[in-house]
């Protein structure tokens, strides 16, 4: 049977408060010091024009059922065909993305000081959360867990007799380390507040492939079945009419 502890509030004060703060502290800072790391580029041309053209292929694929049969495929003709379509990327023109960050020097070097910015004051961070907190029971969750949850939240606690709702010093660090993206929404903006778990994704990419996204886009430009939805809104219209009426 699980025990149930009584959590000391100097543990509060000098474990649970305190790495909160330093989380939060740590990833403002990480922001601003990768946001001076960053060199200003020149954006593209060509990437910012197919940019483009994918979103207006988007826009015409979600509103596709608003406008008339004809303008559609009108539009689809223009996007998607296999002459001079804006959405068609022939065989041998098609881009390799890790090629072209190898190919230039400062995409690489912004990569680089993207993840540096990242995995050093994680390893930091996480060496100071080893050396002074481990061991602690820092919080309890207000509601009962499965037993899989034992190894996210216990981690670094091998007793099997406590309850899984306790959470130690390491679980905390890590729910704080993916978990803060609110709180940066907030102090940040929205468009900067980026989590560890998307940087950590975007780690092994190697920048945009317009052209995957080109055929991607044109595979679903033509698989849309077009249903056009004014004259439902006539019959709809008229519905509701009669209903009032009578």
């Amino acid at each position: 049977m699980a025990e149930d502890l009584v959590l000391d509030t100097a543990i509060r004060d000098w474990v649970l408060i305190p790495l909160s703060v330093v989380m939060v502290l740590i990833g403002i800072l990480r922001y601003f010091v990768s946001k001076l790391m960053l060199s200003f580029q020149v954006p593209d041309r060509k990437i910012v024009k197919e940019g483009q053209v994918i979103v207006r292929a988007r826009n015409l694929r979600g509103a596709a059922n608003f406008i008339p049969p004809k303008s559609f495929r009108s539009r689809r003709v223009y996007f998607s065909n296999e002459e001079n379509g804006l959405l068609f990327v022939p065989k041998g023109q098609a881009q390799n993305a890790q090629a072209q960050m190898f190919s230039d020097p400062n995409m690489a070097m912004d990569m680089m000081k993207k993840n540096l910015s990242m995995i050093i004051p994680q390893t930091l961070t996480f060496a100071w959360v080893n050396f002074f907190f481990s061991g602690f029971v820092a919080a309890k969750i207000p509601f009962p867990l499965t037993q899989r949850f034992r190894s996210m939240l216990q981690n670094g606690i091998d007793l099997s007799t406590v309850d899984v709702s306790y959470v130690s010093s390491r679980s905390w660090y890590f729910l704080n380390l993916f978990g803060l993206r609110g709180l940066f929404s907030l102090i940040l903006g929205e468009e900067n507040a980026m989590d560890d778990t998307q940087r950590m994704m975007q780690m092994g990419g190697f920048g945009f492939d317009p052209s995957k996204s080109l055929t991607a886009e044109k595979d679903g430009l033509d698989i849309v079945q077009h249903e056009w939805a004014l004259p439902k809104f006539e019959h709809r219209a008229e519905a509701v009419l009669k209903k009032l009426v009578s």
